[in-house]
């Protein structure tokens, strides 16, 4: 549309401009019958006027004002127009303007005589004849420029479709066929998009297809070994327990060296026990949802630290800090199990080292989460585990440890929408924080019953 108006505008204004110098040019020549001293009678000038399409012809020469030809003017003039002076923009003003206007008023015009014959020529004619002829020069034009916007248009639709549409059909196609058999190494896109965005995003996807073929071999086969391993874990463990049995009937023996040795032996099944069961845990498909209720959280830190033998008087001594009446949002039982390997894995810490130590509980609430604090005065984890902490099988802290504590509790609390982290371990302790959100999910502040299921 601003080419049509930057093409059309300035074309109507030469139109008229040209018209209006060639009704000029007419009357010039219409008068050089006067100019050669003839004489001219009525019925002939009046046909000269009729053929140069105006009503009377002034000339100026020599600073003399001559009438040349005349008739009647049916009407007073209504607007004149002096061609010598007009700019580009006062022409384009003029020829909106007679466009604009449906009457047909008498206008006087004055321009410049051809071949110097003069000073200046001035005619005064109906302006509805060049309106009629600016409309189908218009009409003209607007026929011609929608004639080559069809044939862009064309162009423009059938360059899109090759370039852009046909691409991305292709590009979604692949998408399709690939979703339908991601294992499918066929079905990965090969790249050969003209456009080079096209290009980059078919390259980007062939490259995710690739990858993801790779990771769903890898998780088959991880989960035919998981598998094969919780098969192995479950047996090994019923066999453990037998063992763990007789382990504790040993350690009632008077021989000394069997009194000395069951112990060990007691603590080695006992770990192996512990590690089959962490295995069987965390090879089971998935947590269930939080069950969110509410309840008092001191009474919680009260219970964990009860389960794991500690209190105020016990060595390590375990101090809790909050708020009698705070009461958190979250599923009970999950959040026991998360305390409670944040404990355990922070007493055997600290026994480790055969000092004393203190582990800290402490809770609180923000504006837009609760917090717990577990904290103790070990001797902070090594820089291995803290580099894979939250990593199945690879963030143990302690000898024997299986690594899945950590990892299970990070994923519990991602359940509840929230998130664990350890905020600092060094040589005077280790800190964990637990964030848990006070609001999320359509259910956002309001009580959950007892046993609703909730998702996170």
């Amino acid at each position: 549309m601003l080419a049509e108006v930057l093409i059309f505008v300035p074309s109507i204004a030469r139109f008229r401009l040209d018209y209006l110098q060639a009704r000029l040019e007419k009357a010039q020549i219409a008068s050089l019958a006067l100019e050669a001293g003839g004489v001219v009678g009525a019925d002939l000038e009046r046909e000269l006027l009729a053929n140069a399409g105006v009503f009377n012809v002034v000339l100026r020469r020599d600073e003399v004002r001559q009438l040349a030809l005349s008739s009647p003017i049916p009407e007073p003039v209504a607007a004149t127009y002096d061609l010598r002076m007009a700019g580009p923009f006062d022409l384009i003003r003029d020829a909106l303007d007679v466009l604009w206007t449906p009457k047909d008023p008498v206008i006087r015009v004055i321009g410049q005589p051809v071949q110097q014959a003069g000073l200046l020529i001035e005619v005064t004619l109906r302006q509805g004849p060049l309106r009629g002829e600016m409309l189908d020069y218009g009409l003209r034009i607007l026929l011609l420029s929608a004639l080559i916007s069809v044939i862009t248009a064309a162009m423009l639709f059938f360059a899109v479709r090759r370039l852009m549409v046909v691409p991305i059909r292709r590009v979604v196609r692949h998408m399709q066929a690939y979703a339908a058999a991601p294992e499918d190494a066929r079905l990965v896109i090969t790249p050969n998009a003209r456009v080079r965005e096209l290009r980059d995003a078919e390259q980007a996807l062939g490259q995710m297809q690739t990858e993801l073929i790779a990771a769903f071999r890898q998780k088959e086969r991880l989960a035919q070994l998981g598998g094969a391993v919780a098969k192995i874990a479950h047996d090994l463990r019923n066999i453990l327990t037998s063992a763990q049995l007789f382990a504790d009937r040993i350690e009632q023996s008077a021989d000394p060296g069997v009194a000395r040795a069951a112990p060990k032996l007691l603590n080695s099944i006992t770990r192996a026990v512990n590690l089959c069961e962490s295995t069987l845990a965390f090879g089971k498909a998935e947590e269930h949802p939080p069950r969110l209720t509410r309840f008092a959280l001191r009474p919680l830190l009260e219970e964990v630290a009860e389960a794991e033998g500690l209190s105020r008087e016990t060595d390590p001594a375990c101090l809790i800090d909050a708020p009698a009446g705070m009461m958190i949002r979250a599923d009970a039982e999950q959040l026991h199990r998360v305390l409670s390997n944040l404990v355990r894995n922070a007493r055997q810490a600290i026994e480790a080292t055969g000092q004393p130590g203190t582990i800290e509980l402490s809770g609180g609430e923000g504006e837009q989460d609760w917090w717990i604090r577990v904290g103790d005065t070990g001797p902070g984890l090594p820089p291995k585990a803290r580099e894979h902490l939250f990593m199945a099988f690879q963030g143990s802290a302690r000898k024997g440890g299986s690594g899945l504590g950590l990892a299970i509790a990070a994923e519990l609390v991602r359940g509840h929408g929230g998130r664990l982290d350890l905020v600092r371990s060094d040589a005077e302790g280790t800190e964990f924080m637990l964030h848990l959100p006070r609001s999320g999910g359509i259910d956002a502040g309001e009580d959950s019953p007892a046993g609703a299921d909730h998702p996170a």
